[in-house]
């Protein structure tokens, strides 16, 4: 069964053709051992904080990876336009082969959450995820998600030995918990699990929604003038897959115009210090155009810092009150 559902799942996530997906690869991955961990991930709570009635944590279990999916589903799939498989829209849940491999920030509502009773374990109201891959996971296994679309591995080579890279995905909120409170809470939760990991690139697909790219000729050309990383952090779109993000002048950019179109994520990224790599990638089964955020934990504005904690932190600012 494991085999088909890796399959599918390689077919629709375009996974390298390494990685089988088996439970045996898992193993490989994990040890034996630790097969169910490998599903169930950490058994303990890792809160990262809290502000008001939201939670901003790490999955500790299976079933709340599931919770996850489905509200990737909610959001990639119902409100915006991606294009189920048979399996997803049977489940109604948005998942692949790489979900079992990666550590997954969930924003919860407490007020929403179900305690555990009675034996069962609480049911948390999972209203905004991100999904968290480390470099040495990727390496031992499938790579980077973001390896289909994008060149990245003359990056990870040139930084070999020098810098820990880990992979951002699958970010989604909730529509109704839309606001600035949920977004700082999962930079929070990031920003907290890079410190604790180490880690010194944060990079990740970021999307625009639909496939025309001359829908949003103003933003990519903006980002290709004034986001393009240099050259010793760029990264260019697969040759196959290749769209052009220099479609207009400098001169002709109206920026006011650019800021309302670009979407909320990237605007986010850019104000950190974020590049963007070289040349967009339409993403088909999504309905989305991409593009590749390269940061360098280095290039974040310390006017952040204050806010968030300094790179030397151990702990989410927010912490103490979670």
């Amino acid at each position: 069964m494991w085999q088909a559902i890796a399959e599918r799942s390689r077919r629709r996530a375009r996974l390298p053709v390494k990685f089988s997906g088996t439970l045996s690869a898992l193993e490989a991955l994990t040890g034996p051992s630790r097969r169910l961990k490998a599903f169930s991930r950490r058994i303990e709570p890792k809160v990262y904080g809290r502000v008001g009635n939201l939670e901003v944590r790490l999955a500790r279990t299976w079933a709340e990876i599931k919770l996850a999916q489905r509200l990737r589903y909610q959001v990639f799939y119902e409100e915006m336009s991606a294009t189920p498989t048979r399996l997803a829209q049977f489940r109604r849940r948005d998942e692949d082969a790489y979900d079992a491999l990666c550590d997954h920030l969930l924003v919860v509502d407490l007020d929403q959450t179900k305690p555990a009773r009675s034996g069962l374990p609480e049911s948390p109201k999972v209203v905004g995820t991100y999904r968290i891959l480390q470099q040495d996971v990727a390496e031992r296994g499938p790579g980077f998600y973001s390896a289909s679309e994008f060149d990245i591995s003359s990056l990870l080579h040139a930084k070999a030995g020098t810098h820990r890279f880990m992979e951002l995905g699958r970010s989604c909120v909730l529509a109704p918990y839309r606001s600035k409170r949920s977004v700082e809470l999962l930079w929070h939760g990031l920003w907290t699990y890079v410190r604790e990991n180490g880690i010194d690139v944060m990079i990740g697909c970021a999307s625009f929604e639909g496939t025309n790219p001359d829908d949003h000729n103003l933003a990519l050309s903006y980002l290709h003038h004034r986001a393009l990383a240099p050259e010793e952090w760029r990264c260019r779109a697969r040759r196959d897959l290749y769209v052009p993000m220099n479609r207009m002048p400098l001169d002709a950019i109206d920026v006011k115009a650019v800021m309302k179109a670009m979407p909320t994520l990237v605007k986010a990224y850019l104000r950190l210090g974020a590049y963007v790599g070289d040349g967009a990638v339409i993403d088909h089964q999504f309905g989305t155009t991409d593009v590749l955020i390269i940061m360098p934990v280095s290039n974040i504005d310390p006017r952040y810092f204050e806010h968030y904690g300094t790179p030397d932190e151990t702990k989410s600012r927010i912490a103490a009150v979670a």
